[in-house]
Parts: structure tokens; sequence; C-alpha cells
């Protein structure tokens, strides 16, 4: 089943939303849709998952995958600016008990059913315009900031609908989503160089002294390999950190959140076994990784 995201936004976009709402059963089978579109990044959830959340988490997904998409599969800049002031109007008319976008409808349920507050899905769009006017990061610290708006609410997101939110367990589910977040960049530097984005560090680059020309050439040196050294390193803490949350949570959340910090450290593997060299190959971890990761949890729930 494919997603062709320029066909979503014609048929459910700001020019195509009528006064005729789908109905909620309408709704929900379309977040079924987008989720099952993207079934190996929604694997994991789908396999794994009681099946009376399974909706709620279709619906939280078809959320996520629509504000990544009018961000990065449309034209950009303004374009994306407006669609995602479009598209958070939505969000604000679907707390006002309003809404008209099918995601909309599926979510209006969700937000009911477990109180969730509509600020974990503002931030995450305030991370994606950040992304049209920010495309590369000074300090550490500035990364951070980013990842506190484009990550960690959808861990958030999910302690709301284990109904297990609270302090102790969101900064232990930052520590998760944050780590996920970076491992993902660490692999993906190329692919976001392509579209202009640096997610390194401007003080780390200059530390291990690995300078604006070598980033603009994309060259592996033996000092951008000791940069991502330390930057894998670095994500392996957040891991170790939010470790802590898995017996914090409910029964029937811990196995996805071990299988998700799993898969973050099999993603720092690959770069590892790629010997740093983003530039020349993505780090891939392979589909029988994958599916070992995924059988080992499956086997852990069977005998625990």
């Amino acid at each position: 089943m494919g997603w062709d995201f320029k066909a979503e936004l014609a048929h459910h976009g700001p020019q195509s939303l009528g006064t005729d709402v789908p109905g909620l059963a309408a709704s929900r089978a379309y977040c079924a849709r987008v989720a099952k579109s993207h079934y190996e990044n929604f694997l994991v959830a789908s396999a794994l998952l009681p099946r009376r959340l399974v909706r709620h988490f279709h619906a939280l997904y078809a959320y996520c995958r629509w504000s990544d998409d009018i961000a990065d599969e449309t034209a950009g800049g303004d374009e994306a600016l407006a669609l995602i002031d479009w598209w958070r109007g939505e969000l604000l008319a679907c707390y006002n008990g309003q809404p008209r976008h099918p995601v909309m409808v599926a979510l209006c349920e969700t937000i009911r059913r477990f109180a969730i507050p509509c600020e974990p899905f503002l931030n995450l769009l305030v991370a994606f315009e950040q992304d049209q006017r920010v495309k590369s990061y000074a300090t550490f610290d500035d990364l951070l900031g980013y990842c506190r708006n484009s990550a960690n609410p959808v861990g958030h997101l999910v302690l709301y609908l284990f109904e297990c939110f609270d302090s102790r367990r969101a900064a232990l589910a930052d520590e998760v989503c944050t780590g996920l977040q970076l491992a993902n960049f660490w692999q993906d530097v190329a692919r976001d160089a392509t579209i202009g984005r640096v997610y390194l560090p401007e003080e780390n680059r200059r530390l291990f002294g690995y300078t604006d020309a070598d980033l603009a050439a994309a060259r592996t040196t033996p000092a951008f390999r000791e940069l991502m050294r330390f930057e894998v390193e670095r994500v392996t803490g957040y891991f170790d950190r939010g470790a802590a949350l898995v017996p914090l949570v409910p029964r029937a959340a811990r196995l996805e959140v071990d299988l998700f910090i799993r898969a973050g450290r099999a993603t720092l593997r690959a770069i590892e076994r790629v010997n740093y060299d983003v530039w020349a190959h993505r780090p891939e971890v392979s589909k029988f990784e994958k599916m070992k990761l995924l059988a080992g949890a499956v086997a852990r729930r069977i005998v625990g």
C-alpha cells in the first residue's frame, strides 16, 4: 500500500476540506491506512500493542506522519510554514470540538479518552517550523533544544496512552526519545546534507578539527571518524539512562520501551560497522536484525 503525500494533500488539504466532516469509523480507517502504508516503521507498535490501543496509536501516528510530510514533502520554506500553520489550526479546531480533517476526527476521540493536552502536538509543529528556518546548530545545547520539540513529545504521547504520564517518567522518556533522534541524525548525516541541514553541532566539529570545507566536501577524515565516535558514545549514554523507564511503565508497555532502546542501540552499532563513514554508506539495521529484535521482544513477552 503506497503513500503519495501530494495526492493526500490534494484530497485532504486546505483547499479540499469542505463542510462534510468524515465520520469516526471512516476516520479511524483512514488513520489505519496511513500507518499501514508505512508498515516497516510501524511494525513494532502494531505487533506488540494491546489491541485496545491500536486505533489510538494509528491516530497519533497519522498526526505525526502528516506533520512530518507537510514539512518535508512539500516545497519547503514559506509554503511549508503556511501549511504547518493550517495544520495547527486544524488541531486547535479538534481541541475546540470541531474537527474537520479525518486525522483530527480520529485524534479527537483519542485526546478525550486519554485526556491528552495540546502541548505535545503543538511542540512537534514548533520543531517542523524550526526546520524551515534553522539549517545548522552552533552548540549541542541548541540541538537538544530542537530535540525537546521534535522527539520528546512523542514519548509523552505514548505515556499518556498507557495512562502513566508523570514528570519522572517523562524525563526518562525524554532520554530515550532524544537518543533515538540523535541516532537518526548520525545515521542520516549525508541525507540531511543533501537538503541543506547539518545537525552535527559546530562546536563539536571545531573541537575535533573537522573544518567547514571538509563538511561542504563530505569528506571522511580521521577527525570526522573521531567526531562520529564521540557522538555515538554520547548517544549511548541517553539509552543507558533511559533504560530506567522500563520498570516504571505498565507491563503492557515495557517491551515496547525496551525494544525502542534496543533498536536505537542497533542503529549505533550499524554506524560503528561502517567505521563511522556515514558519508559513503548510510548505516542500515538489516531486516534480519529488525526481525530478530522483534522476535526477541515477542519471546520475552511469552516468557515474562
